[in-house]
């Protein structure tokens, strides 16, 4: 018996109206099996044509949606953390606001689920300009125990592309505020306390790439998160004192090296990946 699901979005202030539309229809009017209910969680004000952009959707969506506005802008985390108990279903769909699903992104992970995986991720494509300016493919690690090994380095699931049952992401703790970092570690948690993972090598969603992506991967603040995240994953005995060390010196240093150096060597690491 199919169970239902529901698809958790966060929007802020900075989103674009034009591409939380394009992001939201694709998971909600075309997909193949689309949600049971939406949570639209908005992190604290956000100008007028957003707004309005958001009450259209409301309106115009073909399935329950809910709008959980915050006062404050509390960071994605604590937002999807929130969002998270607002959903009906204990199935739960992730989106990005500026990000667009293939039609049949759920008809191919939602089975996964309710056949005994807690978390499945998928490859995702690249875009640039348009949804037809394909520039890369992200193909995540496939083996369940080569999730693992990865996840002692590296973020093993392209986090737009996830799904999971929230009892065992609330059994690890949930999501907490760590700038660009809240997904890994929530993953990390799961797949410390037993969680069963899968990625699909199908990529499932076309992810946007625009100005400053490479940008906002670097400098001291992402560093600070990038420490804060180490110290939890050895804290939790998730990696080894070498393998901290290891960590802190590599992601670290990727941090503080200039853009153009630091999007060369990302682009090269996801090139073993499957990167094009």
């Amino acid at each position: 018996m199919p169970e239902k699901f529901s698809l958790l979005m966060s929007v802020w202030r900075q989103d674009e109206p034009a591409f939380l539309e394009a992001a939201f229809r694709s998971v909600v009017h075309e997909q193949t099996r689309p949600p049971d209910d939406v949570v639209l969680v908005q992190d604290g004000w956000v100008p007028a044509p957003l707004a309005d952009c958001i009450t259209g959707l409301i309106h115009e969506s073909p399935v329950p949606t809910t709008l959980l506005a915050l006062d404050a802008n509390v960071g994605l985390g604590v937002a999807l953390d929130q969002g998270m108990t607002a959903c009906a279903h204990n199935i739960i769909a992730r989106m990005d606001a500026d990000d667009i699903a293939l039609p049949q992104r759920f008809a191919v992970q939602v089975p996964l689920v309710e056949q005994g995986v807690d978390l499945v991720g998928s490859s995702l494509l690249e875009f640039g300009v348009d949804p037809s300016d394909i520039v890369g493919k992200r193909v995540p690690p496939l083996d369940p125990d080569e999730i693992v090994r990865y996840a002692r380095f590296h973020q093993p699931f392209n986090h737009p592309t996830v799904v999971y049952r929230r009892s065992v992401v609330q059994a690890a703790g949930g999501y907490r505020h760590l700038a660009l970092m809240e997904d890994y570690l929530l993953f990390a948690k799961m797949i410390d306390q037993g969680a069963v993972v899968a990625n699909v090598e199908e990529a499932l969603v076309l992810y946007r790439v625009g100005a400053g992506a490479y940008a906002r991967r670097g400098g001291v603040a992402v560093l600070k998160s990038e420490w804060e995240l180490q110290r939890h994953l050895r804290a939790l005995g998730f990696t080894s004192p070498w393998q901290f060390g290891r960590n802190v010196v590599v992601r670290g240093g990727y941090r503080l090296v200039p853009e153009p150096i630091r999007k060369a060597a990302y682009r090269r690491i996801i090139a073993r990946k499957g990167e094009r």
